[in-house]
Parts: structure tokens; C-alpha cells; sequence
């Protein structure tokens, strides 16, 4: 990887209207791309090309490909790939837009996305990365959940008070040329691209919901042990972090702590409670945000589960008992 500028990035004036690449890396997600895909071209917003990065699916992912024809905003290539980072990074060197999102296969942008955003980036020269809230839903198109992020802050960022959701960011191309792409090293790559990117430019979060993240089985983010170790070694081995002021190493700090607790691979209550104590030690105000978690109180969650199995014994051994005696 190039090694990181302290400074930040210059970015060139914007078009009137900037070409905006969409790299759409794939790999057996034939049930949802259509959907990513028309969402795109279905955007009130020109001119923007498509570029969709196939890794050999063995699914219908090629035969929906084929159905767009000749359709001019689209680009694609289905080839065997070393994984997602690879996808991304062959979809960043065919890119020739000013400006650059990431979505992904099974996920898809809200009508007037890209154009609130390059507007965002128009409005706001010195910016060179934005983004906005996003839903999240499951399989079946039910709403889960939706963020309502706070205005951007570095310190927030690293204490993962809110994260930058891929579906809705965008960045300007400046940034991919002077930070390079995706870094393979990371299982979080998405996550350690956004943490080079922010120290490296001005960062606008736009309170507008953009785009549906879903949830499935068949997504990386169930893999905790590799999230968990990758984020820990992310942050370990940022330079950027290593000479940042001592009030963003506490940052990172705390996020990597909470984010232990987010992605525990031995599914253990009392390394929660561990993580979220040395969390709260750093940043005492957490006490209040966590005031109702049962992980403050060291074993409660394992109490709780062992009175529940006692009750559910209990009420069998009565049953049984029950059923022994003559019935009159």
C-alpha cells in the first residue's frame, strides 16, 4: 500500500455535472442484483456508469447481466476473482468518474441518492468524502432498523459512536489516487478504507436516508472471529493513528473495545462486560448510554440464563411427576 500523506487531499473544482462511477462488486447474489442494478439506472441523476464486478457466480448472476443488453451505463466483467477486495479494486481501476460510490450486490440506493450527494460534494468543495443514513432490511424487504447519525467528527468516527455506511458514501477519485484502494491484509477492508480516507479529507455526513442495506445469511458480516481480529489489527497498525494526538488513540481505543463487543467470537458475556468496563473507564459518559445493558453487572446475563434453564427443568420434572400419578 502507499504510504499515507499527513496532509489533506487537494481536490479538483467538480464539473456541473461529474460523472459518477458505481462499483458493484458480485458473487452469487442473482437473487438481489437486479434490484442494485435498476436502482441505479432508475436515478434522476446523469451521467453515471455502472461497473459491476462479477467473481464467476455459479447462480443466474450472468444471465441477469446479459438481460441489460447494450445498456450504455453498465459495464461489467464476470471472472474468477481472490475475493471482494480484488472485485472492488478491478472496479476502481476501470472507474473514470469524479466521483466514486460502492454498492453492494444485495444492497441498493433510494430514488434521488446520487443526486443529493454529488449536489453535497458540489455544495461543499472541500470535502472529499460523504455520506447520509442508510435502512437496513432483511430478505424479505423488512425494515430492521434505520440510522439517524450524527454530523461527522473524527472522534466519533474511531469510538464508533457511528460508523460510514458503504451503501450511502461517496468519495472524490482524488482521494483513490493519492490512498490507493481496498487493502487485502484486512477482512475489514471496507472499514480501513473509510479509516485512511478520514484523515486524509474533510468528511460531511448529510442527514438524508440514501439507500437499503440487507441482511442474509450468506454475508461476510456473519464471520466474527475474522471482524474481530481484523478491526483489532486495523487499528494496531494505522499509521495515521500511531501519530495522532492522544485524544483520538483514546478514541480508537474505546471503538475497538466496543467493537469486541459487537463481534465476540466466543460468544462469552463476561469478555463483553470486560470490554464494555475498560470502555466506560475511558469514556465515562458511556456509563449513561449503557445504563440499561444486563453486561454492566459482571455474570448477571449467565445467572439469568441459568435460572432460566432451572425453571424450564423444573416445570419438566413436575410434568413428569404430574403424569406418574393415577388419575382419578
Amino acid at each position: 500500500m502507499k504510504k499515507i500523506p499527513k496532509i489533506l487531499v487537494t481536490l479538483n473544482t467538480l464539473l456541473d455535472n461529474p460523472l459518477v462511477s458505481i462499483v458493484v462488486p458480485s458473487y452469487n447474489q442473482g437473487e438481489f442484483i437486479k434490484e442494485t442494478i435498476d436502482s441505479i439506472l432508475i436515478q434522476d441523476y446523469a451521467p453515471i456508469e455502472i461497473i459491476v464486478i462479477d467473481g464467476a457466480s455459479t447462480d443466474n448472476t450472468v444471465e441477469i447481466l446479459k438481460s441489460y443488453g447494450d445498456t450504455p451505463d453498465l459495464i461489467w466483467r464476470s471472472e474468477p476473482d481472490k475475493g471482494v477486495v480484488d472485485a472492488v479494486n478491478k472496479g476502481f481501476a476501470l472507474a473514470q468518474g469524479e466521483i466514486i460510490g460502492i454498492q453492494s450486490s444485495d444492497d441498493f440506493y433510494l430514488p434521488h441518492a446520487v443526486k443529493t450527494m454529488v449536489k453535497a460534494l458540489q455544495t461543499n468543495p472541500d470535502v472529499g468524502l460523504t455520506f447520509a443514513d442508510i435502512v437496513t432490511i432483511d430478505s424479505e424487504d423488512n425494515e430492521l432498523r434505520r440510522t439517524n447519525f450524527p454530523p461527522f467528527s473524527l472522534e466519533g468516527f474511531l469510538s464508533k459512536d457511528f460508523y460510514i455506511p458503504q451503501p450511502s458514501a461517496f468519495f472524490r477519485r482524488e482521494l483513490l489516487d493519492i490512498i490507493g484502494g481496498w487493502n487485502d491484509k484486512y477482512f475489514v477492508a471496507d472499514t480501513e478504507f473509510w479509516l485512511r480516507m478520514v484523515f486524509n479529507t474533510k468528511v460531511l455526513k448529510i442527514d438524508s436516508c440514501i439507500a437499503k442495506r440487507r441482511l442474509h445469511q450468506a454475508q461476510r458480516n456473519h464471520e466474527h472471529r475474522k471482524i474481530f481480529d481484523s478491526y483489532r489489527h486495523m487499528i494496531d497498525n494505522s499509521e495515521n493513528l500511531a501519530s495522532a494526538p492522544l485524544c483520538l488513540q483514546k478514541a480508537a481505543k474505546i471503538g475497538t473495545h466496543l467493537n469486541c463487543i459487537r463481534y465476540n467470537p466466543t460468544n462469552s458475556h463476561l469478555q463483553s462486560t470486560c470490554h464494555l468496563w475498560r470502555a466506560i473507564l475511558l469514556r465515562p459518559a458511556l456509563l449513561g448510554k449503557f445504563s440499561n445493558s444486563p453486561l454492566l453487572i459482571p455474570g448477571y446475563l449467565q445467572l439469568r440464563i441459568l435460572a432460566s434453564r432451572l425453571k424450564q427443568n423444573l416445570t419438566r420434572i413436575t410434568r413428569d411427576i404430574l403424569n406418574t400419578l393415577p388419575q382419578s
